[in-house]
């Protein structure tokens, strides 16, 4: 499997000022742009790696370092506890515990509103913590969870699936450490996001998936079931079977569509949130 971090810038730009801090015990980055002012969304932002690497510099090279830069928000990277140091449910508790600090911080941190994202995973995450906020009575505005680990049952993308990256091999190995011996059963939907009956009243969502990749299915499934529920959901589709393309090749022409797609979607809910906190 390839090691990421040599393929991934670990450091900001200079647009971008970085606080390492901690919270409920859990490494964090806090990034905001260096011209930053109050009253801007926070954004939690989940690092991907198959809930058994990646780190919270991720961030950096991911979606959510841009909309820092460009519209102002703050952004929230969490180091959670991998599946090898500790299963199921050590991941989402801890991105929940941060969520949890941000909502009970929004006026010493300057935020008004919420959203939530991340890659693979770390999008796994995200929909499982949006779950969890809604039954927690924590108001979550956004969620952005791209090309998302959603599933630890096989579907018909990731059954048999050779993509570059991320492929059926390496999706078996991520939910046997995560979830241990609950890997190929049916377990709580904060676990495996895509066991969910019930996705009423959770935000609105915005995703991206390759149609070659394994998580291909599952995440046209979350979305029409959040569509089915009422809840505001769009998916931009490519044609490629390379997982975390836009992370990888962002120069490539594919993923310079993704991204400014995505950002697209992104300072729209932005401006949306805002008008919201008025």
């Amino acid at each position: 499997m390839m090691d990421l971090r040599f393929m991934l810038k670990l450091i900001p730009d200079k647009y971008i000022s970085v606080n390492h801090t901690k919270i409920a015990g859990i490494p964090t980055l806090i990034l905001r742009p260096k011209n930053w002012a109050p009253n801007a969304p926070g954004l939690l932002w989940i690092h991907g790696g198959g809930y058994i690497l990646g780190f919270k510099e991720m961030v950096f090279m991911g979606r959510a370092a841009n909309l820092v830069k460009r519209f102002g928000i703050t952004a929230f990277s969490p180091g959670y506890r991998l599946a090898w140091q500790k299963p199921y449910p050590a991941a989402v508790d801890d991105c929940y515990a941060v969520l949890q600090y941000m909502d009970a911080n929004r006026k010493e941190l300057g935020i008004k509103g919420i959203m939530v994202g991340g890659e693979s995973a770390g999008g796994g995450l995200a929909a499982g913590l949006c779950m969890m906020a809604r039954d927690q009575g924590i108001q979550v505005d956004y969620q952005f969870p791209l090309y998302p680990m959603l599933s630890n049952l096989d579907t018909d993308s990731s059954i048999n699936n050779h993509g570059k990256v991320w492929n059926t091999r390496r999706n078996h190995l991520g939910w046997n450490m995560y979830l241990r011996r609950d890997a190929k059963r049916k377990v709580h939907p904060y676990a495996s996001p895509a066991q969910q009956t019930d996705y009423s009243n959770l935000p609105p969502c915005y995703t991206f998936v390759g149609d070659g990749e394994p998580f291909y299915s599952e995440t046209l499934t979350f979305v029409q079931n959040l569509r089915n529920a009422g809840v505001e959901a769009d998916v931009d589709i490519y044609h490629t079977d390379t997982h975390a393309f836009d992370m990888l090749n962002p120069q490539d022409e594919i993923s310079r569509q993704a991204i400014m797609a995505f950002e697209a979607k992104a300072e729209k809910a932005i401006q949306n949130i805002k008008s919201l906190y008025q």
